[in-house]
């Protein structure tokens, strides 16, 4: 039991640096084995750092004393550690500075971000058509948007349907009826197929 705690304990910062990354990004969360296993790769990040922090206090130490340094102390180092690196895993989740940089040293192909779905809303904010199963289509600005396709919501301000008209030269028009009183209407993602429009 003691060796449980002791485990636990040790593997704790790690899980606080995984929750935080997975509270900031769109990352689905990943089954319990896997939960484990990030932890424990978070945990070794966390640990590096401590030393780093341990040497820095301790080289302050000798210049002004604050505290000694013992388990208490260990511990809020830790959990600093584990926020610090939570937060900073996921501002490079969120922007894929950290990737692009790798993309052009030809070290990989990927994005950061947890999807193509993900990424393609994030690097082209413009309006977009969600054409309904059964053949409507809603034009608008995307202010929200699910971070998977399967599931989720779209949050469209401005919205407005697309109709098409036959013209009297048999030409087809589509013009945009503005849907009155509603400044942004919710869209569940699974009763539309997904547009996007440039510009």
């Amino acid at each position: 039991m003691e060796e449980m705690v002791s485990i636990l304990q040790y593997l704790m910062p790690g899980f606080v640096a995984a929750w935080i990354f997975y509270s900031f990004t769109s990352y689905p969360r990943p089954a319990q084995f896997e939960r484990v296993v990030q932890a424990l790769i978070f945990t070794i990040f966390v640990e590096v750092l401590v030393i780093f922090l341990k040497n820095f206090l301790m080289c302050i130490g000798t210049f002004c004393v604050i505290s000694e340094w013992n388990d208490s102390s260990r511990l809020i180092c830790s959990v600093v550690s584990a926020i610090f690196l939570g937060i900073i895993f996921s501002y490079f989740a969120n922007n894929d500075k950290l990737h692009a940089l790798f993309r052009q040293a030809g070290i990989t192909r990927e994005t950061s971000f947890s999807s193509e779905w993900f990424g393609g809303f994030f690097r082209n904010a413009t309006f977009v058509v969600l054409h309904f199963k059964d053949d409507r289509r809603l034009y608008g600005w995307p202010i929200e948007w699910p971070s998977e396709p399967a599931k989720g919501h779209f949050l469209i301000e401005d919205p407005a349907w697309l109709v098409d008209e036959i013209e009297e030269d048999g030409e087809k028009k589509t013009s945009e009826k503005r849907i009155t009183g509603v400044n942004r209407i919710l869209v569940d993602s699974k009763d539309s197929l997904f547009k996007k429009i440039c510009g």
